[in-house]
């Protein structure tokens, strides 16, 4: 039934299930594993969402095409999408990765997605696989600055405070989650001047802290001056 539920989200049926299948398994659950379909998923993406913004953006010259592409195209993206699909109920782990909370760690989150698109254009094509990336990846893209084009969030937070002249974000590692080889970071981002503390979660600090920072960004930005 969440299988169901998850071809719903993403407008698409799959005319082999064992694709789909396959798209969620683990290689610690099995040696049938996504790994091959998240290689060929990743070229899918890759390629679709350049087309798409060659084609929104006809006066972006290459380098911030690359650039806007890459903002989109990465494991924190990638998680979020599959954090909103419930991605990582559907999983299937070896009983290693499931009791290290394998099925919350971005990095397999952020695979499985790039399989899911392999998966759909094995299926049915790249129009399919198209459609399905665009589906998902649209409201990420309406979303998007143009002007902070290379600037990871961090960045775009700090330039934000010091343009107010407001203190710069504290950032703590508040716990960590899962085997020493394959841990969660749980980075807490605080602006204690605007009472504002944000969350993220991440395989490394860095990616932990950019969560966190970009959360409290957004939070800013949309609030008043």
């Amino acid at each position: 039934m969440k299988r169901e539920s998850l071809c719903n989200s993403i407008g698409y049926r799959f005319a082999q299930p064992q694709l789909l299948h396959r798209a969620l398994t683990h290689r610690s659950h099995s040696s049938a594993h996504y790994e091959r379909l998240e290689f060929l998923g990743d070229s899918v993406l890759n390629c679709v969402i350049a087309k798409y913004l060659y084609e929104q953006h006809p006066d972006l010259p290459e380098g911030d095409l690359s650039r806007l592409r890459s903002n989109l195209v990465n494991q924190q993206t990638l998680c979020a999408l599959a954090q909103g699909l419930e991605l990582g109920e559907l999983l299937l782990l070896g009983d290693g990765e499931r009791k290290s909370a394998g099925f919350r760690r971005p990095s397999i989150l952020a695979d499985a997605m790039e399989a899911l698109f392999g998966a759909v254009f094995l299926d049915a094509g790249f129009t399919a696989a198209e459609q399905v990336v665009l589906r998902l990846y649209v409201p990420f893209i309406a979303q998007m600055d143009v002007q902070s084009l290379g600037k990871d969030a961090k960045t775009q937070l700090q330039e934000y405070l010091q343009g107010r002249k407001l203190s710069l974000p504290k950032y703590s590692v508040i716990a960590t989650q899962g085997e020493a080889h394959a841990q969660v970071f749980v980075v807490e981002c605080q602006i204690a001047q605007l009472n504002v503390t944000t969350r993220g979660e991440g395989s490394s600090r860095r990616i932990a802290e950019q969560v966190a920072a970009e959360a409290a960004y957004n939070q800013l930005s949309k609030s008043k001056p």
